[in-house]
């Protein structure tokens, strides 16, 4: 099997774990269950729960208890791609080849809709602690009272990860960081600031999936440790990546709208460092993640692919 068939595979799998935990759209409160659903299941690469299952997988996983995760991880991401859309932020229409959510609901439902997939995230990757017993086999075998401790103990572990990566600490803590970074003169955008942005506002995400899948998994605190900076240097190449896309791409290849960053007088990588250091760059930060995923004398070669694909991807 090819990778990319692989790689499809395993999409379709984040897929169908994301549709099998979204809300039904029905009551009073259906308008924003709709919006929800709208900006969740508009496609997308599902690149967080993919690595969140790869990772899973490297350390040993083989149950069902990373799947609540891989769901409100990818709903953290969607929330967060429905509020940078609204007109206050990034002000975009087009996003993965279709309207955006405000532009269909309305920018107060965009709103509505955004909190709704956060706290629903958070309610949904709890039901892994409902697996606890069955996966540690307790419920068949009290003698295995230990291992269900253990993975309770993880599971609360990747909820703290989850939240913290996600907050004020992680990817919002890297919004604020752009937009207050956006008020400042283009000389006073420093490479410093910028980097602060990429790794809070976009590699956050990908440390938490990263990091939830080792823990799950029963990785070491030292091997979680080496996971979360291989997962920064993807997560920074990744939005370097987005930035020479969004010079270089068209709206066709991409989904949305290309020079918004222009059009909006925003200082990126690129613009800070040019297009062939911003390039560079990103080759050497994936060369070094994939340096630190081979070094756990256990490989596994899908997830070394996928990343070196994040260094060419169009789109």
């Amino acid at each position: 099997m090819s990778f990319d068939d692989m790689l499809t595979e395993r999409i379709h799998e984040a897929e169908d774990i994301l549709k099998s935990c979204l809300p039904e759209e029905k009551g009073f409160q259906k308008t924003v269950l709709e919006a929800m659903n709208y900006s969740v299941l508009a496609g997308g690469k599902r690149l967080r729960p993919v690595l969140m299952k790869e990772t899973y997988v490297l350390f040993g996983g083989n149950g069902s208890v990373v799947e609540p995760f891989m769901a409100a991880l990818e709903m953290i991401h969607n929330y967060s791609l429905v509020h940078d859309d609204l007109p206050a932020m990034d002000n975009d229409e087009y996003r993965r080849g279709r309207k955006t959510t405000w532009v269909v609901y309305g920018d107060g439902m965009a709103v509505l809709a955004g909190d709704a997939l956060l706290n629903y995230a958070f309610e949904t990757a709890a039901k892994a602690f409902d697996l606890v017993l069955t996966e540690s086999g307790f419920d068949k075998n009290p003698e295995n009272a230990a291992d269900a401790v253990v993975l309770y103990r993880a599971v609360t572990k990747a909820m703290q990860i989850l939240a913290q990566k996600a907050g004020i600490y992680g990817m919002v803590g890297g919004q604020c960081a752009d937009i207050t970074g956006e008020e400042l003169a283009p000389e006073e955008v420093t490479e410093e600031l910028l980097l602060y942005i990429h790794k809070n506002k976009t590699a956050a995400l990908i440390e938490s999936a990263m990091m939830i899948g080792a823990v799950l998994a029963g990785a070491s605190d030292e091997e979680v440790k080496q996971v979360e900076k291989i997962a920064e240097n993807i997560g920074i190449a990744f939005q370097i990546q987005d930035d020479i896309l969004d010079v270089t791409s068209s709206l066709e290849v991409l989904g949305k709208a290309t020079g918004s960053d222009e059009k909006n007088h925003k200082v990126t990588y690129v613009t800070l460092n040019g297009l062939e250091k911003s390039k560079e760059d990103v080759r050497r930060l994936s060369e070094e993640a994939l340096q630190g995923l081979s070094r756990f004398g256990r490989r596994n070669l899908f997830l070394e692919e996928l990343v070196k694909q994040l260094i060419t991807r169009e789109k």
